[in-house]
Order: C-alpha cells, then sequence, then structure tokens
C-alpha cells in the first residue's frame, strides 16, 4: 500500500508540474502583432544602426567570439570565411559556396582531417552554427537586408525576415532605450514553440573598429552570452602569423 500510495503521489506531482508549465506557456505564449507604418519603421531602424555604428561594422573586416561557450568562431568578412569549433570539431567554410573542410579531435595536434562522407554533415552543422551565432552577434546590421520586412508597433520595431539563414520566416520585436540602442527583443521563431519570448539586450561593449557588440541576453532560462568578442578591420590585424585559412585556400583554388 505504502508503495501504491507513493506511485499516486509521484503521479500527482508530475501532473501537477505538467499543468504548471502547461499554464506558464499559455500565459506567455503571444501572437504576433499586426505592424504599421513602414517609414516610421524604416526610421527608426536607421537610428539603431547609427546607435550600434554600423559603418564602423562594416569597416570590421575580421571577428571573432565564443558564443554561449560552447561554439568558438573566427570570421574573415572581407573574404567571406568562417572558421567553426565545437565539441572537439572545426570546420573552414567558404559562405558562399558552402564548400570547406574539417577536422576532427581537436585539441590533439591539429587533429584528423575528415574525410568522405563524414565531411559533408560537419559542414552543414558549421553553416547552421554559424547562421545562428553570428545573427546573435549583430542581427541590427541586417535589417536592410534583402527580404526583410519592417513596421511599427507602437514605439517597437518589428522587423520579419522572409528569406537567408536557416529559418527564414522569423520576426523580432525590437524595444529600444533613449539611445537608440536595443533594450530588448521578443521573438517569433520556428525553433521556439513560445511566441514573443522576450530576451534582453544588454553588456554593450565597443570593438576596436568602432562598432557596437550586445554580449548578454537575459532569458527566462538563464544567460546567453557572447564572450571573447574582438574585432579588428583585418584578419591579420586580429590574428597575426599565419593565415588560419590557408588550408581552404589551397582546397578552393585546386577545384
Amino acid at each position: 500500500m505504502k508503495l501504491k500510495r507513493l506511485i499516486f503521489s509521484l503521479v500527482g506531482t508530475v501532473f501537477a508540474v505538467g499543468l504548471i508549465g502547461l499554464g506558464l506557456f499559455w500565459a506567455n505564449n503571444k501572437p504576433l502583432p499586426e505592424a504599421q507604418d513602414e517609414a516610421g519603421a524604416d526610421a527608426l531602424a536607421r537610428r539603431m544602426m547609427a546607435a550600434i555604428n554600423d559603418p564602423a561594422w562594416q569597416r570590421t573586416g575580421a571577428v571573432t567570439w565564443t558564443f554561449r561557450g560552447a561554439h568558438q568562431h573566427l570570421w574573415d568578412r572581407q573574404r567571406g570565411f568562417a572558421r567553426v569549433r565545437w565539441d572537439h570539431h572545426e570546420v573552414l567554410l567558404d559562405l558562399a559556396s558552402l564548400r570547406g573542410l574539417a577536422r576532427q579531435n581537436i585539441g590533439e595536434g591539429d587533429g584528423q582531417r575528415v574525410t568522405d562522407d563524414a565531411v559533408e554533415p560537419l559542414l552543414t552543422k558549421a553553416w547552421a552554427l554559424w547562421c545562428n551565432d553570428s545573427f546573435w552577434l549583430n542581427p541590427i546590421s541586417k535589417i536592410f537586408d534583402d527580404g526583410t520586412r519592417r513596421g511599427l508597433v507602437g514605439q517597437d520595431l518589428l522587423v520579419t525576415y522572409t528569406g537567408g539563414g536557416v529559418t527564414p520566416g522569423d520576426s523580432y520585436l525590437w524595444t529600444v532605450g533613449d539611445d537608440d540602442l536595443p533594450t530588448a527583443w521578443r521573438m517569433w521563431t520556428s525553433i521556439i514553440p513560445l511566441g514573443g519570448l522576450e530576451t534582453s539586450w544588454e553588456d554593450w561593449i565597443t570593438l576596436d573598429t568602432g562598432a557596437k557588440i550586445s554580449t548578454r541576453h537575459h532569458t527566462f532560462a538563464g544567460d546567453l552570452e557572447l564572450g571573447d568578442v574582438r574585432g579588428a578591420a583585418t584578419l591579420a590585424e586580429l590574428e597575426p602569423g599565419p593565415d588560419p585559412f590557408a588550408e581552404l585556400v589551397a582546397m578552393l583554388e585546386g577545384g
């Protein structure tokens, strides 16, 4: 009888927690709002871009950062190359063609080159990580990208991406401060079932080039942080020494 009561107690607890979770979900789940006044939205978007010093971002030829302490990125923006490291894997990727090369067991010397059919899944994984993590690095400079729609919801800016990236169709509602720097956004994305999830934009830093980057985002599940964020006008300034993409260049030139 004691075992039966314990089982019923555990089932009841799980059921109650499930109901609470479901209630919190529906209480916080918000429909995508309708936006208006595209001209006013464009004016606000331009002020946001000025606040983060978008001209300085355009002059940032190379940038490196870590995402949530799990993914390490080196982005040669001038040549359109990315180096993505995670879980002892390293991928060098040409962002235009999505061709690249991969190594595993990084940390044990230079690692082992991955060949044959094992390469493609790693290239796909690296591309998905880069798309997500570089978007968190600076989505504000992408507000006027091809395939974007902008509108105002009250004083906030709603941006919808109708194409590009890995998950087109996602929408973001930006709230900005008196200095036109974003303070938060609400997200409607295909990978998050909760509509209108709010995330803060804080701990802004200024790169050596003058561009501003937010490095901490508070969510209901904890903080999402970008670490060791550094940028320079050229890759050589950012990473002195041999070209980290030399092997990728040789592969591309070799056909």
